[in-house]
């Protein structure tokens, strides 16, 4: 076995307590998972084995003598503030507690007596958030090495390696004031992490936010509950969180126009983006959120081809909404599209690319908020009202003319439309002359 094949070593906790029955019940809990358990006695002891060999992370009781655990965790995150830090606490303990997340920037704090599998799970997650953590500091310090390289082979791209370089240092500096407020509150850490990747700039600057207000009249619109609606907004500020590692060449140019190699490399940001956000628990229901959000009611989408109502509810909604921008930015097709257009790409997939209920719930919300600058509109048969005027001919599925581009449509015309789509099965979709 060579030196990439060695498995890594155990994470290393270390246990505090001034009751040796304590120190020896969490040893008994985290002995099956394989953990090296090292034991203090007291916050001083503690701060010694500390200062001698490294530790993974910490579980401190708040009630000791001499030093609290919120007083240890203090030190620790001064000393030592890559050791993950978990607080075991009773109810009277509030206030402490509190000192305890403001100072010592704990991941989390578990009520006694805990659960055991609450506190492995509490244990698995914050050991998992660092593993991200060194694997983020990684992929920097690689990234430096290489625009380091790219200087040396071509003098002339020294003023862009050094603008990048800045930008990359400024994004870990980003990173890194995130998870100094990772306890602060949950939706300031949403929002940390929805504009991490905007701030590179180009055309998705914005983009997220957008994306997360059409969603919202979106769920209104359906009907979500309140908990099924917040998974919604939450994934779709965070939808692109996936893609802060690809390079700006591959963001902003057409999905359509890239390579089949720079297309795998995009598709794999829903996957990534699941793994960012499923370590957080209050994001696990979003995480799944993201991971579909490119999946089409067809089932040609990615990564998992789901089709139909196997994509989860919130998923398809991510999808319009996030079409309806990327459309306008020109990142999904070849050009631009104005907002009209948009819209009509959006109505002519329905049933293909996107939710039949989803299209609908946007035609009868969000696109009426579009300014009329075109000059026709995408009609069912079912929405037509007599005295509307075809724009373009209408085409039986057969080849042969139904209706003629500027002819008005009356009731009768209408029921007939109705009755072929029923008896035949064909969907029919008439363009006409907006309404004044």
């Amino acid at each position: 076995m060579n030196a990439s094949q060695t498995p890594p070593a155990p994470a290393r906790i270390l246990c505090v307590d001034d009751e040796p029955s304590i120190l020896a019940a969490l040893k008994r809990v985290f002995r099956p998972h394989g953990y090296t358990v090292l034991t203090a006695g007291s916050g001083q002891e503690a701060l010694e084995l500390l200062a001698k060999e490294p530790v993974d992370l910490v579980i401190s009781d708040m009630r000791m003598p001499q030093m609290d655990g919120a007083q240890l965790l203090e030190q620790v995150f001064q000393r030592w503030p890559e050791t993950k830090r978990i607080l075991l606490t009773g109810y009277a303990d509030a206030n402490a507690t509190i000192a305890a997340i403001n100072l010592g920037h704990i991941w989390r704090y578990v009520a006694k007596p805990w659960n055991d599998a609450e506190l492995v799970s509490a244990v698995e997650q914050a050991l998992a958030h660092s593993r991200l953590e060194r694997e983020n500091a990684a992929l920097v310090a690689l990234t430096k090495r290489q625009n380091e390289e790219l200087r040396r082979l071509n003098a002339g791209l020294e003023e862009k390696v050094a603008a990048r370089t800045a930008e990359l240092q400024q994004m870990l500096g980003m990173v890194e004031t995130a998870h100094a407020e990772l306890k602060k509150g949950f939706m300031t850490t949403v929002k940390v992490l929805s504009s991490l990747f905007e701030l590179r700039g180009g055309k998705l600057a914005g983009h997220s936010r957008r994306v997360a207000e059409t969603a919202r009249q979106l769920v209104q619109v359906l009907a979500l509950d309140e908990a099924a609606a917040q998974d919604v907004l939450l994934a779709a500020l965070l939808h692109d969180i996936g893609k802060i590692g690809l390079p700006d060449h591959l963001l902003d140019r057409p999905f359509i126009t890239l390579l089949a190699e720079e297309r795998a490399q995009v598709m794999t940001h829903p996957q990534r983006g699941e793994l960012v956000l499923k370590a957080v628990e209050q994001l696990k229901n979003a995480a799944v959120l993201v991971r579909h959000h490119h999946e089409c009611f067809d089932g040609s989408g990615y990564p998992d081809h789901l089709v139909g109502l196997a994509i989860p509810l919130g998923a398809r909604i991510l999808a319009v909404a996030n079409d309806f921008d990327a459309l306008q930015l020109g990142t999904l097709v070849s050009r631009p599209l104005k907002p009209a257009e948009a819209r009509s790409y959006i109505f002519e997939n329905r049933g293909k690319r996107y939710d039949p209920q989803v299209v609908d719930a946007f035609m009868a919300k969000v696109a009426d908020q579009i300014p009329e600058e075109v000059q026709e509109l995408p009609m069912r048969p079912g929405t037509l009202r007599p005295g509307m005027v075809l724009t373009r001919d209408l085409m039986h599925p057969d080849g042969y003319l139904l209706l003629a581009k500027g002819q008005a449509v009356d009731a009768q015309v209408i029921q007939q439309l109705l009755k072929i789509e029923s008896l035949e099965g064909h969907r029919l979709t008439l363009y006409v002359r907006p309404e004044k």
